[in-house]
């Protein structure tokens, strides 16, 4: 009895942690020298257009600032990966550093994330907002004692389905820890198609949805064909997100999964 009880605990512990660090078949997909993989797309510009170097490498880092803004005046950016992808676990570590940029939103204080299932950057209009896509949002710690999670799910004009219930909030908060400094955090995100994806803060999963479908708001600008009520969200891009608050990512990483079966 006790050892099935060991093989039972063994499992668990395989399903629910993400691979050690350096494990074979990861492909960096930032090389700590210059973004020529990426794409930036900034509010009010054409795809592949950032006249105020929103997105720029710093001494190794991939580094989100506004020194060049006067004020943020709502120019909502995405910097976006070269290749499409559908099953993968995807790594990084991020931190928010330094003040919010003048006229930036009081919710985006230490906002950022990491969108997946994206759309194309091409596809975007100039004065588009965000992305149709599945936003994986980090957040930092505003005020002392008041809890602010990280690796939350928000859907700028898709669904998912949580907790077995279909649910059209725009933002649904993890059981991750709050992070009030600026240390780095590590999530990982496990992506199987349209069927499920799970969070995971320093090693630990902190939720868990599926049923990916395109649809509702809470995006503006866009080709209003790319937004079909209830078409299923099975692939698309990866994007690191620009807010008005500072922050920097490092050890951007990707390994390939098989599907999973139904």
């Amino acid at each position: 009895m006790l050892h099935l009880f060991c093989r039972a605990l063994l499992f668990l512990l395989l399903v629910s942690s993400p691979p050690a660090s350096g494990g074979s078949g990861w492909i960096p997909l930032f090389n700590g020298l210059d973004l020529n993989d990426w794409t930036p797309k900034i509010r009010g510009f054409v795809a592949g257009t950032d006249p105020q170097g929103t997105f720029h490498v710093q001494e190794g880092l991939l580094t989100v600032s506004y020194k060049n803004y006067p004020t943020f005046n709502n120019r909502f950016g995405h910097l976006f990966y070269k290749t499409p992808y559908s099953h993968y676990r995807l790594r990084l570590e991020y931190r928010f550093v330094g003040s919010q940029a003048p006229g930036g939103e009081p919710w985006a204080f230490k906002n950022s994330g990491v969108m997946v299932h994206s759309q194309p950057p091409g596809t975007m209009l100039p004065e588009q907002d965000f992305p149709i896509a599945i936003e994986v949002q980090f957040l930092g710690g505003a005020e002392p004692g008041k809890p602010r999670p990280t690796a939350n799910v928000c859907t700028p004009g898709t669904h998912v389905v949580y907790q077995d219930t279909f649910t059209t909030s725009h933002c649904i908060p993890s059981d991750a820890p709050t992070f009030y400094n600026e240390d780095w955090v590590s999530v990982e995100i496990e992506v199987q198609g349209g069927r499920q994806i799970t969070h995971f803060v320093n090693n630990e999963p902190v939720m868990t949805y599926g049923g990916l479908t395109t649809g509702g708001g809470v995006v503006s600008g866009h080709r209003p064909e790319l937004k079909p009520e209830g078409e299923a969200l099975e692939h698309g891009y990866i994007a690191l997100q620009s807010e008005s608050h500072p922050i920097q990512f490092r050890n951007i990483e990707l390994l390939p999964l098989s599907p999973h079966p139904p």
